[in-house]
């Protein structure tokens, strides 16, 4: 077994708090590497890809706690209803109905996060911010769709650029908080990756998503 990732995920655990979940972020990475992982402890892990998902689900520890972290198509949510634990990318009406009518059909209830495209970046999908109040009264009609906070992909920049987007993100987070919607709790602020998590939990977030952080370098098929 490789030191690295066993010392990774220490090392990663050091820094930050308790009250911080860490998501490792295993998308094409090979069982192996994912058991060292488990191996030093960790449970939850973050995949982007439906079909890969489904293969890890059925292959490895059934206590692992699954992540979608990835755009979700809607004719790919049959592989993953039942599987997940949390789905990161709520990011359009369509695929909440989809997901709504796919759960309510199988007796299931879905654990979500709203994805914001906080930088309105055209690359990303996600919801904008203008467009946040609309959504949140579509996930109201919704019985099946448990929404449990807010996530974001930061646009690419220097810290003080990062802190900003984060600080934004942690404001509108704090302010849906302070409405009793139907369906939707603010728990989990999910913001921050391998490169700015550090910065994400001084700014407020309580979920990280560290791919290369405890894995190495990805590794494209």
């Amino acid at each position: 077994m490789s030191l690295s990732v066993i010392d990774n995920v220490k090392k990663i655990r050091k820094e930050i708090p308790e009250t911080v979940s860490l998501i490792c972020v295993s998308k094409t990475k090979p069982n192996e590497l994912i058991m060292e992982a488990y191996e030093a402890g960790e449970r939850e892990f973050g995949e982007n890809k439906a079909q890969d998902l489904r293969d890890k689900y059925e292959e490895l520890p059934k206590d692992i706690k699954w992540h979608f972290i990835g755009h979700l198509q809607r004719n790919k949510i049959k592989y993953i209803v039942g599987k997940i634990h949390l789905l990161h990318s709520l990011d359009g009406v369509k695929l909440l109905q989809e997901l709504e009518k796919r759960y309510e059909k199988e007796g299931l209830e879905l654990n979500a996060l709203i994805q914001i495209n906080v930088g309105e970046e055209e690359s990303k999908t996600g919801i904008h911010k203008n467009e946040v109040n609309d959504f949140i009264q579509e996930v109201e009609k919704c019985s099946h769709i448990k929404v449990k906070g807010i996530m974001a992909i930061i646009p690419k920049g220097d810290e003080e650029q990062c802190r900003n987007y984060f600080r934004e993100m942690k404001e509108m987070f704090d302010d849906l908080k302070k409405v009793n919607y139907k369906n939707i709790s603010m728990e989990i602020l999910s913001m921050g990756m391998s490169g700015d998590y550090k910065i994400a939990i001084e700014e407020g977030s309580n979920m990280i998503r560290v791919g290369t952080g405890v894995f190495g370098n990805r590794e494209y098929k």
